[in-house]
């Protein structure tokens, strides 16, 4: 009899998946057919297998059901939500990065989640000026300290029925803030270690923990690194998600919305309704991606 679990770890050539209904952990080879018809399996698909030894909790996977979403690099499937966390101090807010990450969310129809960190550390108007900017966008952002636990309820409240990942660069405080929210118990299972966890039979470092039903964190290291190079140059305004009522505007079929004098991009930077330290940072990225596309062949 077929039954469902989620896989919450692949090493080597087992995937260690959870059941749905009884919780239980087997260990599971998959189906020739998979490779066969090209398809690679990830950690996050939700699968159909059938036990084939009891005692030894062992099972093969039958069938993946249907991804809600699928990310290359890092492998991981299903990921509903990114929580970005970005430190408002030691280090300083990068919001050029942010910015990519937002991106990269949007093109994989992934939820972002902004978390302010290390709120203690600064002023209250620039802290106020960031949050407001994204949340005009529409953007949820939450401001936390991990240290004195301020605003972790918030965020605990958001993982709910979600499979989240977290990211952020080195020092933002990512590790102290998943610590702040599990009280430590998943950290000392090594969970955002800093240490190279690919072990020698490892094919994935990816690993979901579960943290209530239908509630998983995904460690995944590579999520502070972002290549937004699926993006081409000319696409890039769709995922500044504010940008795309106003590009209708636009005089010229093709504008870039960089150095056209009839942008309704820049129209709306220059009547306030766009962010400019937004767009100039749409610019950055917008000439790193044509320079990255002028080197490609």
């Amino acid at each position: 009899m077929q039954k469902e679990g989620v896989i919450i770890s692949n090493v080597s050539n087992l995937y260690i998946i959870e059941d749905n209904e009884s919780n239980q952990i087997l260990k599971c080879s998959a189906r020739g057919k998979f490779k066969d018809q090209g398809v690679a399996l990830a950690v996050g698909d939700m699968i159909k297998y059938e036990i084939t030894d009891m005692e030894k909790s062992e099972g093969v996977i039958e069938e993946i059901l249907e991804r809600k979403s699928y990310i290359k690099r890092p492998k991981i499937a299903n990921l509903t939500q990114i929580i970005f966390v970005v430190s408002m101090k030691m280090p300083k807010p990068d919001l050029l990065m942010l910015d990519k990450q937002l991106a990269f969310a949007e093109l994989n129809n992934i939820k972002p989640i902004i978390c302010l960190n290390k709120i203690d550390l600064e002023d209250d108007e620039y802290i106020k000026k960031i949050g407001e900017t994204y949340k005009k966008i529409g953007y949820k952002v939450f401001e936390t300290n991990a240290n004195e636990k301020i605003g972790i309820d918030k965020i605990e409240e958001a993982l709910k029925n979600n499979i989240t990942a977290f990211s952020g660069n080195s020092g933002v405080g990512k590790s102290t803030l998943i610590n702040a929210i599990f009280n430590n118990e998943i950290t000392k299972q090594g969970m955002i270690s800093q240490k190279n966890k690919r072990g020698k039979n490892t094919t994935t470092t990816t690993y979901l923990y579960k943290i209530d039903k239908n509630t998983y964190i995904a460690d995944t290291p590579g999520f502070s690194t972002f290549d937004i190079s699926e993006i081409s140059s000319e696409d890039l305004y769709k995922y500044f998600i504010e940008f795309v009522k106003p590009e209708k505007n636009c005089e010229f079929v093709g504008c870039t919305h960089i150095k056209e004098e009839n942008c309704g991009i820049k129209k709306a930077v220059a009547s306030g309704e766009i962010s400019e330290d937004r767009y100039n940072r749409f610019c950055k990225i917008y000439l790193e991606i044509k320079e990255k596309e002028a080197h490609k062949w």
